[in-house]
């Protein structure tokens, strides 16, 4: 009989051990999956690009980067970056400001027209920019008069690149704003602190590092944006081309070592940016936790506006 009992007990132990056996090798083969589409999309190529840059010597690599032609992209680039992003910055911190803290009619219709850039085809949008501020566009013969340049010089690729960019601030800041409530505006206010004190001191702190990630991703987008800036640039060497452009116009010269000496430029660049934002991520997380274990909102609240007063 207890042959029959050890035998049983067995058996119905059996199942278990096959289920546990199968979820180990479905877990191994969807992380080795994961690990071979990640070395061949994303590893293989950055070790291509890098090998190509430094492939005839670092004295080429170092040519192709102070050559005049990508100085003046890297400085187009950089006028890009710094003219988009701060705008995107105030008008993404402006647009959550008034979704999440007020009532608003057509609530709905702000939020759609904030993803707009994310369902338009960058090429669509530069062709948009050039159909309104061409030489035959709706506005081109008035710019004309007034010898305006905005398609084909560096405004039109500024406001290009505001579009493609703007909704990676508001987009971080809405949900992160919304799930925070009013409550620690309202507690401010009734303690007699302004519109301007209530924000510095309680909602701009309050979101920082959401800002901080919604402007890491604008930033990475403005530098290695190519569609829409293709359009409006006119390809001018020296004047109109950003890196992207530049890298296009090396590799299809045969010029590849230079293409790839620029595009390891970018890479880096992306790979810092990436650095940047898992260290955002982790303080982020790190407050989250910080503010879950330190008490209620209102009371740090009321702790900041009392400082401050």
């Amino acid at each position: 009989m207890a042959t029959i009992v050890t035998d049983a007990r067995f058996a119905d132990a059996a199942p278990g051990t096959a289920v546990r056996h199968s979820s180990v090798l479905v877990r191994w083969t969807l992380v080795l999956i994961a690990v071979a589409f990640l070395g061949l999309m994303l590893i293989l190529p950055l070790v291509i690009v890098f090998c190509g840059a430094f492939e005839k010597g670092w004295q080429t690599t170092v040519a192709a980067l102070t050559h005049p032609d990508a100085r003046a992209a890297i400085r187009l680039t950089a006028l890009t970056v710094v003219i988009a992003v701060p705008l995107n910055i105030v008008f993404g911190i402006a647009a959550a400001w008034a979704i999440t803290k007020f009532r608003l009619r057509g609530k709905s219709v702000l939020v759609t027209l904030i993803d707009l850039p994310f369902s338009v085809s960058p090429v669509i949008a530069g062709m948009v920019f050039v159909l309104l501020f061409g030489a035959r566009g709706l506005l081109g013969p008035w710019l004309g008069e007034h010898d305006i340049r905005i398609i084909f010089a560096w405004p039109g690729i500024a406001l290009a690149t505001m579009f493609v960019t703007l909704p990676f601030v508001a987009r971080e800041l809405i949900p992160l704003m919304q799930a925070q409530g009013r409550d620690d505006e309202e507690a401010a206010i009734s303690l007699g602190a302004g519109g301007w004190q209530t924000f510095f001191r309680v909602t701009l702190p309050s979101i920082k590092w959401g800002l901080a990630y919604g402007t890491i991703l604008c930033t990475a987008r403005a530098l290695g944006e190519f569609g829409a800036v293709s359009v409006v640039s006119g390809h001018i060497r020296g004047e109109t081309n950003t890196l992207p452009l530049h890298v296009e116009i090396l590799y299809n010269e045969y010029q590849f070592a230079a293409a790839f000496s620029v595009a390891g430029l970018l890479v880096s660049i992306a790979l810092l940016t990436i650095i940047a934002k898992s260290i955002v991520e982790w303080r982020m997380h790190r407050s989250v936790r910080r503010d879950m274990d330190g008490g209620p909102a209102a009371q740090a609240t009321l702790d900041r506006v009392g400082s401050g007063r």
